[in-house]
């Protein structure tokens, strides 16, 4: 089965796209279930989607976290 996923699951408060994949919560939790039409249809949606998010994380990554430990000690 084909997947647009990268495994960098977070979403975009203000698109509603995943940061990696560009799909919506809803169409993610219904891909298995989507046809193979389907899911290529909306995988070519998925570029210019990837185009609007704005690519900042939400939360601090555990590099982030540890080179502020690495700093303040």
């Amino acid at each position: 089965m084909i997947s647009p996923c990268t495994l960098v699951c977070s979403i975009d408060l203000k698109t509603g796209y995943c940061f990696g994949c560009g799909r919506t919560r809803d169409e993610i939790a219904a891909w298995m279930d989507y046809t193979d039409i389907e899911r290529r249809a909306l995988m070519e949606t998925l570029p210019a989607r990837l185009e609007t998010v704005e690519r900042k994380p939400r939360r601090e990554t555990r590099r982030q976290r540890l080179m502020k430990e690495r700093d303040t000690a």
